[in-house]
């Protein structure tokens, strides 16, 4: 399982900076069309996330206006070294997940920071119940029980017991554990008990982090965790299509680029989409003589398409 809440993004003052910036390079600031909406004056903006709703939800509203939206996306577009408002843009966040998802969200070091709810000096503070882990997952029927070998043994049996057991069942004799520790360290304080609850904590225990991320990094994070094995992985994706302005993060700049060129280089070719009436297959049995390779295609980009029609995104409107 994963919790995100507590959502907290950039304020209108800060968009206002952000989008300052990204027009520094070209000193382009008078044609930015992005701005506050006040009582008394309804920008009618095209991206305006109220735009289908009540005149007064706009109230103090900030609204990336179009012009400056298109930049941003051909910024996107040209790569992170042109994208740099992308990594000014950022994202709070409350997030509780499973230990087995943080070390792989740990991987994420540059542009992020957390703080976490400490396993070190609080895990004795509360008594472990299933609801601190993710389990959805563990198998619980009946049939899915298996014989396991303990490794305890009476004082008098030198054999190993087997166990009737479901993976959930391993986990709650687990919790059970680790809540007996829990009453000896809460009456001694001895450091020998606490390590018996460090040292058997599974996984599946749920930690809170308040994590503050950025546009680029959720954009990182989005190309390469959103067809990934681990349901929290799919989850934060969804979550990140639902930030405003998600196309920043959400569309592969490579794929976008691709796609420009190749509607470029059929139009100057006259060549008709062969999948829009035909599939790959059949449509190289009918025109074999129409295709071209990913090489034709990037030396017909330079060579066919006139120069001001190839848009890199360091040129501004």
């Amino acid at each position: 399982m994963i919790k995100l809440e507590n959502v907290v993004l950039a304020s209108p003052e800060q968009m206002e900076f952000i989008i300052q910036g990204m027009r520094n390079p070209m000193n382009s600031w008078e044609k930015s069309d992005s701005g506050l909406c006040h009582e008394d004056l309804c920008r009618d903006c095209i991206t305006c996330i109220h735009k289908d709703t009540e005149y007064d939800a706009c109230a103090s509203h900030f609204d990336v206006g179009t012009k400056d939206f298109d930049l941003m996306i051909r910024l996107r577009n040209a790569g992170t070294e042109h994208r740099k408002y992308m990594r000014m843009m950022p994202v709070y966040v409350r997030i509780t997940a499973p230990l087995y998802w943080w070390k792989e969200f740990d991987t994420y070091k540059v542009g992020t920071v957390a703080n976490s709810c400490s396993t070190m000096h609080k895990i004795a503070e509360k008594e472990f119940t299933l609801e601190d882990f993710s389990t959805e997952h563990l198998k619980n029927s009946p049939f899915d029980r298996d014989w396991i070998t303990s490794a305890m043994v009476d004082e008098d049996d030198k054999s190993p017991h087997k166990v009737w057991a479901t993976p959930l069942d391993i986990l709650r004799y687990t919790i059970e554990m680790l809540n007996l520790y829990r009453t000896e360290y809460l009456e001694t304080k001895s450091k020998d008990d606490w390590w018996q609850m460090i040292q058997l904590l599974p996984s599946s225990y749920n930690q809170t982090r308040n994590v503050m991320l950025n546009y680029e990094v959720l954009a990182n994070i989005y190309r390469q965790r959103k067809n990934h094995k681990l349901d929290e992985w799919r989850e934060v994706c969804k979550w990140i299509e639902s930030l405003p302005y998600s196309e920043l993060i959400t569309v592969d700049s490579r794929e976008a680029i691709k796609e420009e060129v190749w509607k470029e280089i059929i139009k100057v070719r006259e060549i008709p989409d062969p999948w829009e009436v035909h599939g790959t297959a059949e449509y190289a049995k009918m025109c074999p003589d129409q295709l071209i390779t990913i090489a034709e295609m990037e030396a017909d980009a330079r060579r066919a398409i006139p120069a001001d029609k190839i848009k890199t995104g360091s040129k501004e409107d």
